[in-house]
């Protein structure tokens, strides 16, 4: 099969790597607009792996498209991309990002193909540990989500917006909007990140679990931020986003009922940000291909992935591990 990777840093370079299999995928089309970036990560590669020039004719005969380039404009690649009958994989975490690529929900499901949003670290794998978690539970009542880290240049600078934006979070039925930057909360990584403070951000996570869970009555998420990230995110990013290579962390709480009993369930990952993105993004274009998501329609992975134990067995054998929380998830 035929698969195009748009961007070449530090996300789509490890889903180009997790991708490359000559006995699975026989071009593997690399592009970005840095044009020595992406034939850097090809020659690394070797064939069938390739760089090309960008155009909108490269999904011309591709099976999946993998939008990893920086967050903006990934709702017209990805029409793009499903008027030449390809399946499409999100890597952005952007809000903005999000909402327009759910829009194609009815594009999709009239040409047959799917639209995955937000398959990253976090969303993404945070949302198959949330149906993973709740898989235990006869009812669920709120779903929380925290991370920890980021990946490249371009994952960084989003984070610094996210703290400058609108938190919008699920409650009772509505959606409630906050101040970016608020909301204070101590949260409990996988060691050794450790307990870090945790605060509302412009996350797109809220509006992908909600379709999975539809009697809950509370669903937010967080990101880790210092009180210096805080301060200057509404400014310019005062000095340049750190490469990749910084440990990371997500985590997922589901609150519910097992029978007549109230029972949670905690899980986490641990590793760093672009590499897990990168492994769980190649998962769900590799399933996408192999008809192995629901659908057709525009989601995320919590929504398209029905059974999540064999992603997450996938997951784990490209060494991206959940852990589960033993003790007191009381918040």
């Amino acid at each position: 099969m035929r698969v195009v990777v748009v961007g070449a840093g530090a996300v789509g370079a490890r889903a180009a790597r997790q991708l490359h299999n000559p006995a699975t995928v026989s071009d593997l089309v690399i592009s970005d607009i840095d044009e020595r970036r992406s034939a850097s990560v090809a020659a690394s590669l070797s064939e069938p792996a390739r760089s090309a020039r960008w155009s909108e004719d490269l999904f011309d005969g591709a099976r999946v498209v993998v939008l990893a380039a920086p967050p903006g404009d990934h709702r017209d690649l990805a029409e793009a991309a499903l008027e030449r009958g390809a399946d499409v994989v999100s890597v952005s975490d952007d809000a903005g990002d999000s909402s327009r690529l759910l829009d194609l929900d009815a594009e999709a499901r009239e040409r047959g193909r799917r639209v995955v949003v937000g398959a990253g670290f976090s969303p993404g794998l945070t949302c198959v540990l949330a149906r993973h978690a709740a898989s235990d539970l006869s009812a669920v009542d709120e779903v929380h989500v925290a991370k920890a880290g980021t990946g490249g240049p371009a994952c960084a600078r989003q984070h610094h917006r996210a703290l400058a934006g609108e938190a919008v979070d699920w409650r009772d039925g509505a959606w409630v909007r906050r101040a970016a930057g608020s909301g204070r909360e101590l949260c409990w990584f996988p060691d050794p990140v450790g307990g870090l403070d945790c605060y509302r951000a412009a996350l797109p996570d809220a509006r992908l679990l909600r379709p999975a869970f539809p009697g809950v009555s509370r669903i937010t998420a967080r990101v880790s931020a210092s009180r210096r990230d805080r301060v200057t995110s509404r400014l310019p990013m005062l000095r340049p986003p750190h490469p990749d290579g910084v440990i990371g962390a997500v985590r997922v709480e589901v609150r519910g009922r097992r029978g007549a009993a109230t029972d949670a369930r905690v899980l986490g990952a641990l590793d760093r940000p672009a590499v897990a993105a990168g492994a769980v993004a190649a998962v769900a274009a590799i399933w996408a291909a192999e008809g192995r998501l629901a659908g057709p329609g525009a989601g995320g992975l919590a929504v398209l992935v029905a059974d999540p134990v064999p992603f997450l067995h996938d997951l784990a054998e490209r060494g991206i591990r959940a852990a589960v929380f033993e003790g007191n998830a009381a918040r």
